[in-house]
């Protein structure tokens, strides 16, 4: 039997299976307000047998997000947009979660579909951006270094965020602390140059993490808890992976129920040589030394690879990003392949 096709409950949450689609940025709201082709592009998946499907990046504040067209939970509007999109992921047959965030210094860029790199300007629509330090990424502008009053507001707009997560319907709530944005620039020595509480040692680098995962626990109590990690910086003097072994035990105290663990994103020298299953040791090492629930995720495009994954105690799900573009019913290809029970909506089983 395959392992992949079997389901997975976190905090009293069923996953039918476990071959997820992970958060894939877009880019194609105005305000912040998801659409028709956030519609069509996330109920796709769970027509196509995802166990869990995760929203994109969706910013806890205006000033969080990645771009001038990515979606938020910041107000009620996009409570009221996000509604009929949840439901049609559940309506489907599969869990719906969002992955919440905010880009710090990688905020204010331009969106990739222009064609476009770098920073977007205050007169065109941009905004100043915030960090732990004013230290910028190479190639945009240089953020503002937040203070006291800016991080507690960051504390209390995931909180918000959450509660108006759970609002539109979603079960699976993820804090983005990966890929270069706010929570990871807090996390690595790279791009925190604070002299507070909130920097110098580990345990000042995670403090700010652990704040935020308290404060979604406790605005969203019966949700399931993830958090996104680099599990490295891949440079010199970063972020490293027994760092994130230490900090996925710092935010399971804090009320994390899974952790999903991917790399790189802080700066651009990092050395990384993606590859099929190239993070999934890093999972696997959280995994085997906390007995936290583990994700992995990049590259896992094949589905006898995701199935070993989880036979042999590497992960307890899977993630895959481009692979669920290329085939929306990459679950159902992937059941057939396996000789698993096939996922398929009823309007869909002629074809197995």
């Amino acid at each position: 039997m395959s392992t992949l096709f079997t389901p997975l409950t976190v905090r009293g949450i069923e996953m039918r299976n476990r071959l997820w689609v992970s958060p894939m940025c877009q880019y194609s709201a105005v305000d912040g307000i998801p659409n028709d082709w956030h519609h069509v592009h996330l109920a796709q998946f769970a027509a196509g047998g995802a166990g869990l499907v995760i929203a994109e990046a969706t910013a806890v504040s205006p000033e969080g997000r990645i771009s001038p067209d990515d979606v938020g939970l910041w107000n009620d509007a996009q409570v009221e947009a996000w509604t009929p999109i949840v439901a049609a992921i559940r309506a489907r047959g599969a869990v719906a979660g969002v992955q919440l965030g905010h880009a710090g210094r990688k905020a204010s860029t331009t969106s990739p579909l222009t064609g476009g790199r770098g920073s977007v300007a205050v007169e065109d629509g941009g905004w100043t951006t915030v960090a732990p330090s004013a230290i910028a990424y190479p190639g945009f502008t240089e953020p503002r270094e937040l203070d006291a009053a800016g991080i507690e507001k960051v504390v209390s707009d995931f909180a918000d965020a959450a509660r108006r997560a759970v609002a539109a319907g979603f079960e699976v709530l993820e804090i983005h602390a990966a890929h270069g944005y706010l929570l990871h620039q807090f996390l690595s020595p790279l791009s925190n140059h604070r002299d507070d509480e909130y920097s110098g040692s580990f345990d000042g680098r995670v403090r700010l993490l652990e704040r935020v995962t308290a404060a979604v626990r406790e605005a969203a109590p019966d949700a399931a808890v993830f958090v996104r990690f680099s599990g490295t910086d891949a440079a010199d003097g970063g972020w490293d992976i027994d760092d994130t072994v230490r900090a996925a035990s710092r935010v399971a105290a804090a009320g994390t129920d899974l952790v999903d663990v991917s790399s790189g994103g802080l700066v651009p020298h990092q050395s990384i040589q993606p590859g099929p299953g190239y993070q999934v040791p890093l999972a696997e090492k959280v995994r085997r030394e906390t007995g936290i629930l583990v994700a992995a995720v990049g590259m896992i495009d094949d589905a006898r690879l995701a199935d070993s994954v989880i036979a042999e105690g590497r992960a307890d799900a899977v993630l895959s990003a481009r692979e669920w573009l290329r085939d929306p019913h990459y679950a159902l290809r992937a059941a057939v392949e396996l000789g698993a029970e096939v996922p398929a909506p009823a309007q869909y089983l002629r074809a197995y």
